[in-house]
C-alpha cells in the first residue's frame, strides 16, 4: 500500500477510548512495536517531542541547582534487599541478569528499575559531614519494569525518564525540596503540557515503596480516567540508614541524611494524547510541539521550485521569531493526504501557501483546534503567529480545565459515591486512612485514592466528615480523590 493511500481514520473516541488511543500512537508516527515484548521504539516524532520535554525540565532542574550525573543500568540484588519495603514494593517487577559473558554470575544483577540503592550506596562514600550537603543530582535515562499489561508511553517495560536524588542534613529542608519539585512539576504540567494536574499527598498505601511521603500530580484524561503524571517522595531517613549515608553534624554528633526522589516520565506522553486528542489524531500544546507550523506549498511540476522557495523564506520569517517550522517539500502525494497527516500529528497550525496567495500576498491559516481557515495577509501571518500560539495554548488549557471541572463531584453517600465513579467521575469523599478499607473500595469500584490535594490548591479545602466506606471520622481533615485510573 502506497503511503498516498494510507488511512487516516481511527477509532472514535466515544466508541473505544483505548483502541482510539492505540491508533493514534501508531498513526501519528509516535511510536512503534519492537521483539521485545512490552518495549516501544520511539520515532523520531515521538523523540522530538520527549526532547523538548526534557530541554524545559532539565534548565528548570539547573536554575535550581541540580546537577546531572549518571548511574550505571545495573545495581546488585543484594542492594535491593538492604531496604525491606524497596524490595517488596518492586519485587514483581524486577528484570535480573543471572548470566553474562557465558558464566552464572557469582551475584544477580537487577536491571534498574530505579536508582535509590545504588545511588545510597555511592552517596555513603561521597558525604562525610554536614558541608558536604546538600547533594541535588539527577540522572536521564531508562529503566526497566515488567509489566504485566504495556501500554506504549502509559506502561512499557522499558521506559525513559529524568530520576532527581537530592541528600539533606535535615528533615525541614528534604521536605522542601520535595515540595519544590512537586511545584516544578505542576507548574510544567500547567503551562507546557496545558494540563490541568491537581497536586497533593499520596494516601499510605498509595505511597512509593520506601518513601515516608510521596506526592503526585494527578490528570484527568479524555475518559474521565486519572494519570499520576509525576512524583516527589521525602524518603526521610531509610535510605540513608541502610545505606550508611552519614555525617557529621555542625554539633559534631553523627547524623544520618534525609533524602528524596522525583521523577516525569515518558508517560506524560501518554497524558498529552489522551489529555488533547480528538477523532482526528493528536492535539499538541504549542510549546512542547515538535512543530509549532506546518507549511505546505502547493505546487505543479512548472512552479515547484518557486512555490518550494518562497515557503523556504517564510519559515524563515517565522524561525526568526522562534517558532519551530516545518516545510512540506513531499513529492508524489496530494495536497489533502499532507492536510490529514499534519493534522494527525497534531502541529498546532497549518499555513497553506499556493500561486494566487502568493501573488495576493496571502496565506492560508488552518487552526488544528477549531479546523477553521482564514486567509490572512503574509505579513500579517508572520507577526501575529506568537500571539496565535500564545492563544491556542491558553484554549488548550482552558477546555481541559472546564472538562476536569465538570467531572469532578462530590459524594457523601456510598450509593452516590459507587453511582458516580461508574459513570466515569473523580469523586471528592471522606476517608478513614484504613489500608484494608482502600483495598476493598478498589476491588468493589476498581477505583483508587488518587491523591489528597494539598491545603490551598485546587480541591484541597479543610473539611470534617465520615468515610465513605466505613463511616468512621475522616483521616485528613479533607476531601480525597478517588478515580479509577492508568
Amino acid at each position: 500500500m502506497s503511503k498516498e493511500k494510507n488511512n487516516f481514520s481511527v477509532t472514535p473516541r466515544s466508541q473505544d477510548f483505548n483502541e482510539w488511543y492505540n491508533d493514534v500512537v501508531i498513526k501519528a508516527d509516535l511510536a512503534d512495536d519492537s521483539p521485545v515484548r512490552g518495549a516501544m521504539v520511539v520515532k523520531p516524532y515521538g523523540w522530538a517531542l520527549w526532547e523538548n520535554v526534557q530541554k524545559v525540565l532539565d534548565a528548570e532542574f539547573k536554575a535550581t541547582n541540580h546537577e546531572a550525573l549518571a548511574f550505571p543500568m545495573f545495581i546488585p540484588m543484594s542492594f535491593l534487599a538492604k531496604e525491606a519495603q524497596h524490595v517488596e514494593g518492586f519485587a514483581p517487577e524486577l528484570a535480573v541478569v543471572t548470566h553474562a559473558g557465558g558464566h552464572l554470575l557469582e551475584e544477580p544483577l537487577v536491571v534498574r528499575p530505579t536508582s535509590e540503592t545504588i545511588i545510597g550506596h555511592m552517596w555513603s562514600k561521597w558525604v562525610r559531614s554536614y558541608r558536604d550537603l546538600p547533594l541535588l543530582h539527577y540522572q536521564w535515562g531508562s529503566v526497566v519494569r515488567w509489566e504485566l499489561r504495556p501500554r506504549k508511553f502509559l506502561r512499557t517495560t522499558e521506559f525513559y525518564w529524568h530520576e532527581g536524588h537530592t541528600a539533606h542534613a535535615s528533615s525541614e529542608e528534604a521536605v522542601e525540596e520535595t515540595l519544590k519539585l512537586l511545584e516544578i512539576y505542576k507548574n510544567f504540567a500547567r503551562n507546557y503540557a496545558a494540563m490541568p494536574v491537581i497536586s497533593g499527598v499520596k494516601t499510605p498505601s498509595e505511597r512509593f515503596a520506601g518513601a515516608v511521603d510521596t506526592y503526585s500530580i494527578e490528570a484527568m484524561m479524555g475518559d474521565g480516567k486519572a494519570l499520576q503524571a509525576g512524583t516527589s517522595h521525602y524518603l526521610g531517613q531509610n535510605f540513608a540508614k541502610a545505606f550508611e549515608v552519614n555525617f557529621q553534624a555542625k554539633d559534631q554528633s553523627q547524623q544520618f541524611a534525609h533524602t528524596t526522589s522525583w521523577a516525569i516520565s515518558t508517560r506524560i506522553i501518554g497524558g498529552i494524547i489522551m489529555t488533547h486528542g480528538d477523532d482526528k489524531g493528536l492535539v499538541l500544546p504549542p510549546m512542547l510541539a515538535p512543530f509549532q507550523v506546518v507549511i505546505v506549498p502547493i505546487f505543479k511540476s512548472d512552479n515547484q521550485d518557486l512555490m518550494l522557495a518562497e515557503a523556504r523564506k517564510l519559515a524563515l520569517e517565522l524561525r526568526a521569531l522562534g517558532v519551530r517550522v516545518k516545510v512540506d517539500e513531499r513529492d508524489g502525494v496530494s495536497n489533502g493526504f499532507k492536510y490529514n497527516d499534519w493534522e494527525m500529528r497534531g502541529v498546532p497550525f497549518r499555513l497553506e501557501l499556493g500561486p494566487r496567495d502568493l501573488e495576493a500576498g496571502n496565506v492560508v491559516l488552518v487552526s488544528r483546534l477549531s479546523g477553521e481557515k482564514a486567509i490572512v495577509a503574509r505579513g500579517e501571518a508572520v507577526a501575529g503567529m506568537t500571539a496565535q500560539l500564545e492563544g491556542f495554548q491558553a484554549e488548550l488549557l482552558a477546555r481541559a480545565t472546564t472538562f476536569r471541572d465538570e467531572r469532578i463531584k462530590t459524594a457523601d453517600t456510598w450509593d452516590e459515591f459507587t453511582r458516580l465513579l461508574e459513570q466515569g467521575f473523580f469523586v471528592r469523599a471522606f476517608h478513614c486512612g484504613d489500608a484494608d478499607s482502600e483495598k476493598q473500595i478498589k476491588e468493589l469500584t476498581k477505583a483508587s485514592t488518587r491523591c489528597i490535594p494539598l491545603t490551598g490548591e485546587v480541591y484541597g479545602d479543610l473539611e470534617e466528615g465520615v468515610c465513605i466506606h466505613t463511616g468512621k471520622p475522616s483521616a485528613y481533615g479533607k476531601r480525597v480523590i478517588f478515580a479509577r485510573a492508568y
